[in-house]
């Protein structure tokens, strides 16, 4: 079965660090579009306004399409952002956006407890919220005599699929939506079970 799903956040999460006296806040979400990641650094930016270092790492999109991008928030490169992505990309994350902020403590911590600090509130930050996989779907338009309702309806049931839109009029139509990977299996067992009596309208999904 081809992999049709991913995972991402439901629920936010936040998680808090000290380290020699540096204060380390993180903060985990969900987003889907890149406009409202940066609505959401800009907030906790804000929240956060007398914090030394605003950092953060997102991950939108999936596979070859992701949106990726991060920012050391004045931290010496590779040592707060990267460390974010890398925390999202090991939960094997998506449409996820994870703000890191710090509070100087006084002491130098270096690289690589600059490094250490991020990735472990981030990770922090991720784990404390929700995660939830989510599937790919294909959506259907499946047009057929009513007389055939019976058959379509059961066979929409027994595959898993959702019904979106009904319309029973002289001609029925129902709008449907099915895990991708599935999809096939239920156009044949449509054409089938109709003995070819339906047409069958690939639409896209908004």
């Amino acid at each position: 079965m081809e992999n049709d799903s991913y995972f991402t956040l439901e629920r936010p999460g936040r998680y808090e660090l000290k380290v020699k006296g540096s204060r380390f806040i993180g903060h985990a979400m969900s987003a889907t579009l890149e406009a409202v990641a940066e609505r959401l650094i800009d907030s906790l930016r804000k929240q956060y306004h007398d914090a030394t270092h605003h950092c953060f790492a997102y991950r939108i999109g999936k596979g070859d399409h992701s949106l990726i991008r991060l920012h050391d928030g004045g931290e010496p490169s590779g040592t707060a952002g990267r460390p974010i992505l890398e925390a999202i990309d090991h939960r094997k994350l998506t449409d996820v956006v994870c703000v890191v902020v710090r509070y100087f403590g006084g002491v130098k911590l270096g690289t690589g407890g600059l490094i250490r600090a991020y990735g472990e509130t981030a990770a922090g930050a991720l784990d404390s919220g929700e995660t939830i996989e989510k599937y790919f779907e294909t959506m259907f338009r499946l047009i057929f005599p009513y007389e055939l309702a019976g058959i379509v309806m059961g066979l929409v049931k027994k595959h898993g699929a959702t019904i979106d839109k009904a319309d029973f009029s002289m001609e029925t139509q129902l709008d449907v939506r099915i895990r991708k990977s599935k999809a096939s299996l239920l156009r044949d067992a449509l054409l089938q079970g109709t003995s070819g009596k339906i047409r069958i309208e690939e639409l896209p999904l908004e």
